[in-house]
């Protein structure tokens, strides 16, 4: 076979697989909107709108052009997920061809192309490609609207093409990949920069090629200076040229006095002129590199020039415009993603900066000025107090290598990373009850009464008066090694090529979001016993197992590529560690993030399927000389079960399709919503923001709702558009103009306790808040307290205060019937006006808005809350002022006191309109038992779940038993209890259904979740009963506890089934389930709260268990009361009330002794024991 042959073949196998892999992501995308981010990229891609930074306009532009290919808008999101298939069948292309490359590489060393070392060659890339076609995180990104899959796409034909180049490198025309490289690299940036990880590699590929024996030192200088490209593009050209832009525009405006965007047209008018005129002169003076230099350069720019669609598409002010980016300035903080917190890789503050106070030298920093346009003056101003605008870290937390550094996280750090140390500063070490203060601490703690969260919040009251240690140098290193790289890459490696435990997120415990095997003695050594595990664990669709089978052969590829080819095996590993460990390094990842973050990581994964497409080539070299070279299909017929084994796990827990479930979630709450009224609804978090948007950007479902967003409301930007109709959705009431909310304006009020004997009317609170009277700004304060001015910060001094946080909200209770907020019925329920109490300390601006809007909405419009949170900030403190309806909260004047027993439960209920509300439902087929019952969608059933149960009391109480009734099956029907967990929220029901009359419905939900919890309790029952042991009852206490709890809250609901049989052998299942569980409660604690269950025992006829259950809790209940009668009279006086409960209690089973036991004499002598232990303590 010659090359022309074997390329033809090359193309047909390649060809091959990328159908294969277009086919897979085919069957299994999602048909809609997903959770999380790619609601917002589907409506930011469909409309060309501006996304979160740093942005993905090059994205959105293709998505945008996939999107027109939908025949109704209920297709939209399907085809935008279809780029990301695509994406992903070229990235399976390209890998396929780059292995192609390297296999050619190695037999070419030692051979010519024949046809079964093509045979091997093309097998080892289809074997390699199909791994990664099949693997984990390569196609949850495959199969939804999400950067990550076009992003690999481009890293993997940036990589291919870095080959291409060094094959054609010293051809004529061999510069042309390189300018071609230099052009992907550019449209990278309007994706996302994972791309940009190829670059040092391709550096090494140039060096390589003209030094194929290098020395150390220039093998060391080769590899500087490829990470040195990388820098320069990323972090220094296209940043530099935006504050060029930016810098010209404000000195064309406003010192030459010319136009508004003349800087803008100048700066690109200058670089047009520097790219002719440069490249003209080399062409002429035959400067080739220099030439190919600044070809390469403007090629990246042009590449880069997808990004000109942000100011555009921002200036043209779309619904979704997040940042405003319209001008140059504002531009470059898009991209250097400025409303993000600060994240230092080498040195900067710790976590524990937020106990220390400011800086003692230096206690502010400079902030960055931002312009805005003046359209009075003409003139760029700056709207901010910059100089000295920041409050400056405690130098004393400033450190070397600052990975644990996110304040939010302190209590997690310290948990698992080691606590803080302080002592008492030396000024207050004379302070006997700060000593005592810290002394008790110190001993509590030591006894383990005060876990991290206490720990935390001691640190964060008495901070001022300590000494309180930095995180080591050495804690933050094994913070990085620990957890950075090993919990949050080495596991999810091993996810991808050894098999992954479950879909449960990962937070430090056993049982879930490790990484397994599938052979037992490994993952027995690793994660405890295999054996007992409950169906929830083995059915679970995220439980995958590889047999560390694509490990092993990439483990051998890789040896394999560094004995043949010492080269190629380094440009291979430094692309793997730069999509993997230096990322680790880079990005900076505080403990815990919001969900699991393996989506990122997929470049590193690509890399390693290199490695295991090679390790047929390594076989074949091995058996060509003991067997044949005819034996390479029976090589790569055996290989290729590896990705037919991962094909096999991990189907069903990527299979989206037919799934509908985010985009049934957020119809639910936009249907929540009375329709006609001009409604106003505040959203928490992404998934309940990006849902709203989506539906109601691309199947223009209930536009007549206003999304507001209670996170970005404190941004100038998000209120400038609030502030405008969008749709068919009015501006938000509001009185505060754009110059009291500006960035740097208002971000922070503060509280000073002036009057707070008085209570002010929301209106003039807002009349004060929003002056710019100098009377209201701390500067005022200030002077009267004769402080320094010019030691304060301008910040400071212009910061606005209020005087009381005592506010009167008055309803006007005709708009409150013209709006429907309130029906007719419901009138005389009316408040004339509602108190609350702001914070004390301060507001934040996206809480003063929010103030705002109900200051000037004046009840018109109905005003919403998704929930979420139980912050009492974000239902503007009124959380007594509520109303259910459906999965929404709407504010009412009506006052609904929240249950003591149950602080969660929220908000009267309307039945008549919840009901109608919730048969309005389309649930997105969410009880198919064939389609992926994500994390999400499960944890979604919470609301629903509780929601739906208290309707249906609600409609108990009012007597509408059927559809009570209809209400619990169809959140039994939609939710299946084996698909979505959360069983706790479904021990309700039980009750419900009993008080329904529905006995054998509650019955058979009570078998359902009592098998739940009896499995989880029967494997750890099989634990090693000793402390020492890795894996024993103590190891799993929490969760052994937490299902005990539960489990008997089940049984004492099923006390009230109708059949006395059901409900004995419910009790003693329960007693044979739990009676290890005596271990941590005590034998006084595990048996008193079996007290409600001795009379229903004694009623089930087993008197056996009835009087030895009998025995154990008499037992208790007296050895309790004889340890009180053994105390001293003054010690005994501290107990009264436990001891007339443990009296109490005795004096209850007695009575059901009496009217059950047969027993008489065994009657007699417990009524003699407890009369005489009685009077001892009554006398």
């Amino acid at each position: 076979m010659n090359l022309i042959q074997f390329e033809k073949w090359n193309t047909i196998v390649a060809t091959i697989a990328f159908l294969i892999a277009l086919g897979t992501f085919s069957l299994t995308v999602e048909p809609t909107a997903s959770y999380w981010d790619c609601a917002e990229y589907i409506s930011t891609s469909a409309k060309l709108q501006i996304g979160h930074p740093p942005g993905a306009p090059l994205f959105q532009m293709l998505g945008a052009f996939f999107s027109s290919f939908a025949f109704e808008v209920e297709q939209i999101a399907f085809m935008v997920n279809m780029m990301s298939v695509f994406a992903s069948a070229f990235t399976i292309l390209f890998l396929f061809l780059t292995i192609t490359i390297i296999g050619k590489k190695i037999i070419l060393k030692t051979s010519t192309i024949t046809k079964s070392n093509a045979f091997i060659i093309l097998g080892s890339s289809l074997i390699g490609s199909l791994c990664f076609t099949f693997s984990d995180s390569f196609w949850f990104n495959a199969v939804e609207a999400e950067v990550y899959a076009m992003a690999t796409m481009i890293m993997a034909l940036l990589f291919w093409l870095g080959f291409k180049w060094e094959e054609n490198m010293n051809n004529k025309k061999g510069d042309k990949w390189l300018v071609l490289i230099s052009f992907v690299v550019g449209l990278s940036f309007g994706v996302h920069f994972m791309g940009l990880l190829a670059i040092p590699a391709i550096g090494m590929i140039y060096f390589f090629k003209k030094n194929p024996s290098p020395t150390l030192k220039s093998f060391i200088i080769a590899n500087i200076i490829s990470v040195a490209i990388l820098l320069f593009i990323f972090k220094l050209l296209l940043p530099s040229t935006l504050g060029l832009f930016g810098y010209l525009e404000v000195f064309f405006v406003n010192n030459l006095g010319l136009p508004f965007n003349s800087g803008t047209i100048f700066s690109a008018i200058l670089i047009l002129s520097f790219f002719y005129f440069g490249l003209k002169k080399t062409q002429e003076k035959k400067l080739v590199k220099i030439n190919t230099f600044l070809l390469c350069i403007m090629f990246v720019f042009i590449g880069f020039s997808s990004w000109l669609m942000i100011p555009i598409r921002s200036n043209a002010n779309t619904v979704i415009n997040e940042n405003a980016p319209s001008d140059a300035r504002a531009l470059l903080a898009y991209y250097n993603l400025e409303q993000y917190p600060d994240t230092h890789i080498f040195y900067g503050p710790m976590y524990s900066d937020a106990y220390a106070g400011q800086d003692p030298d230096k206690p502010y920093k400079d902030d960055k000025p931002k312009y805005e346009k003046d359209l009075k003056t003409k003139k760029y101003i700056v709207v901010n107090d910059w100089k000295s605008g920041k409050i400056n870290s405690n130098t004393n937390h400033v450190g070397l290598l600052p990975r644990m550094w996110s304040s939010e996280h302190a209590s997690n750090y310290m948990k698992y990373f080691g606590y803080l140390s302080f002592k008492i500063k030396p000024e207050y070490r004379n302070e006997d009850n700060l000593t005592q203060l810290v002394s008790q601490f110190k001993s509590s703690f030591d006894q383990g009464d005060i876990d991290s969260d206490g720990y935390h919040e001691f640190l964060s009251q008495y901070g001022g008066y300590l000494d309180i240690k930095k995180p080591s140098l050495i804690s933050n290193i094994k913070y990085l090694f620990q957890y950075q790289m090993g919990s949050m890459y080495w596991r999810y490696f091993m996810w991808n090529f050894v098999g992954k435990q479950n879909d449960i997120q990962w937070k430090y415990d056993l049982l879930n979001g490790n990484w397994i095997s599938g052979i037992n003695f490994i993952d027995e050594f690793r994660l405890g016993p295999q054996k007992n595990l409950s169906d929830d664990v083995l059915n679970n669709k995220g439980r995958n197992k590889y047999y560390f089978l694509p490990l092993i052969f990439g483990i051998i590829g890789l040896l394999f590529l560094f004995k043949e080819d010492k080269n190629l095996f380094w440009i291979v590993t430094l692309l793997f560690l730069f999509t993997g460990l230096a990322l680790k390094v880079y990005v900076n990842e505080r403990i815990f993030e919001p969900r699991e973050r393996d989506y990122a990581l997929v470049g590193s994964f690509y890399v390693f399927c290199i490695f295991i497409g090679l390790s047929a080539l390594s076989f074949y070299q091995k058996l060509k000389k003991i067997i044949s070279e005819k034996a390479s299909p029976l090589i790569i017929i055996i290989l290729l079960t590896i990705p037919f084994l991962m094909a096999f796990q991990n189907w069903d827990d990527h299979d989206r399709s037919h799934r509908y479930t985010a985009q049934s979630l957020a119809k639910a709450y936009l249907n929540s919503i009375d329709e006609g009224s001009d409604p106003m609804i505040f959203t928490i978090g992404d998934n309940d923001t990006f849902a709203l948007w989506y539906a109601q950007e691309i199947e223009n479902y209930r536009t007549d709702v206003r999304t507001i967003n209670t996170s970005l409301i404190a941004t100038d930007w998000y209120i400038d558009q609030m502030k405008k109709r969008t749709y068919n959705s009015s501006p938000i009431p509001s009185q505060l103009e754009h110059r009291q909310y500006a960035y740097g304006v208002r971000d922070y009020i503060k509280h000073e306790a002036l009057i707070d004997s008085v209570r002010w009317d929301i209106k003039d609170f807002m009349d004060w808040v929003g002056s710019d009277h100098p009377r209201t700004k701390y500067k005022n304060l200030l002077e009267q307290y004769g402080a320094e001015l010019d030691k304060v910060p301008k910040f400071t001094q212009n910061m606005i205060f209020y005087p009381t946080n005592k506010i009167r909200v008055p309803v006007n209770k005709k708009n409150v019937i013209k709006s429907g907020l309130v029906s007719e019925k419901d009138y005389e329920l009316i408040l004339d006006y509602i108190d609350i109490d702001l914070p004390s300390s301060g507001l934040y601006k996206n809480q003063l808005l929010m103030l705002d809007i109900l200051a000037n909405n004046d009840w018109k419009r109905p005003i919403y809350f998704t929930g979420g949170s139980y912050n009492d900030a974000e239902y503007l403190w009124m959380k007594e002022y509520l109303q259910l309806d459906g999965l929404v909260y709407k504010l009412v004047p009506i006052r609904t006191k929240i249950p003591k027993n149950n602080p969660y439960e929220l908000g009267k209920i309307d039945s008549e309109l919840m009901y109608k509300i919730v048969k309005g439902w389309e649930w997105g087929n969410s009880n198919d038992p064939n389609i992926y019952h994500d994390p999400e969608t499960r944890k979604n059933s919470i609301s629903f779940r509780g929601n739906l149960h208290r309707l249906s009391l609600k409609l108990l109480e009012e007597g509408e038993i059927k559809k009570s009734e209809e209400i619990l099956d169809l959140s039994l029907d939609k939710m299946p209890v084996d698909y979505f967990g959360f069983y706790s929220l479904l021990e309700p029901y039980i009750s419900t259904y009993y008080k329904l009359e529905k006995f054998k419905k509650g019955d058979q939900l009570f078998i359902s979740l009592s098998n739940k919890y009896q499995q989880n309790l029967k494997y750890y029952s099989n634990l090693s009963k000793s402390k020492d042991s890795r894996f024993s009852i103590y190891t799993y206490a929490e969760n052994i506890i937490t299902d005990t709890e539960r489990y008997r809250s089940l049984v004492e609901a099923a006390l009230n089934s109708n059949n006395t049989n059901f409900i004995g052998q419910a009790i003693e299942d329960y007693i044979k389930s739990t009676d290890y569980v005596k271990e941590f409660y005590g034998e006084y604690e595990y048996y008193t709260l079996l007290i409600p269950f001795i009379e229903s025992i004694y009623k089930y006829g087993s008197m056996e268990l009835s009087k030895d259950l009998y025995i154990n809790i008499s037992n208790e209940l007296r050895n309790r009361l004889i340890l009180f009668d053994e105390m001293e009279s003054e010690n005994q006086s501290e107990y009264i009330e436990n001891i007339a409960n443990n009296l109490f209690q005795y004096t209850k089973i007695l009575n059901i002794l009496k009217e059950n036991e047969s027993d008489d004499s065994f009657i007699k002598s417990e009524i003699e024991t407890f009369l005489f232990i009685k009077e001892k303590l009554t006398n």
